[in-house]
């Protein structure tokens, strides 16, 4: 049961962070006007950042490691 409910966040945070790259790159993110309820669309909005946080931490890791280099 454990296991399956880290399963389960560790893929809530890849959506997250995919979704962050997304709106990095093409400036597209979910619409949440569209969502009726407040909570839950306040809800989203903290699970959009937390992606966005994620995707910083991992740019700076990755930026900082002799196994990837900058292309422009």
């Amino acid at each position: 049961m454990f296991g399956k409910l880290v399963h389960l966040g560790i893929d809530a945070v890849l959506i997250s962070v995919f979704l962050a790259g997304l709106k990095r790159n093409t400036g597209l993110t979910p619409k949440l006007a569209s969502v009726p309820n407040k909570d839950i669309r306040q809800l989203v909005r903290s699970y959009l950042e937390f992606g966005e946080y994620a995707f910083d931490f991992a740019v700076v890791i990755c930026g900082r490691s002799s196994s990837f280099e900058r292309q422009r």
